[in-house]
């Protein structure tokens, strides 16, 4: 599903127009990105939690020189843990 279906879908069980529904999304999306950016967590309770999980800088190999080791800076990585709920639905 691409957003355009997201969209759609969100409209149709919403009864909201799709220019509305765009607008929603679009607001959650930019939220959820806020939140993110400022180090907090958005849990949203039987669906999932957003949260951003610090990686540290670690050694790599050139896959076209495996001979060659590379830095690996340290970066901080969006991740989606599913929620209890979501994780039932999916495996029915």
């Amino acid at each position: 599903m691409n957003k355009a279906e997201l969209v759609a879908s969100i409209a149709e069980k919403s009864n909201l127009t799709k220019k509305d529904a765009e607008a929603a999304l679009n607001g959650f999306i930019k939220s959820v990105e806020e939140a993110l950016a400022e180090g907090d967590k958005v849990q949203l309770v039987g669906f999932g939690t957003f949260e951003v999980r610090a990686r540290k800088a670690r050694e790599g190999r050139n896959p076209r020189d495996p001979k060659e080791v590379i830095q690996i800076p340290a970066s901080k990585a969006p991740v989606f843990k599913a929620g209890k709920a979501l994780k039932e639905i999916v495996n029915k």
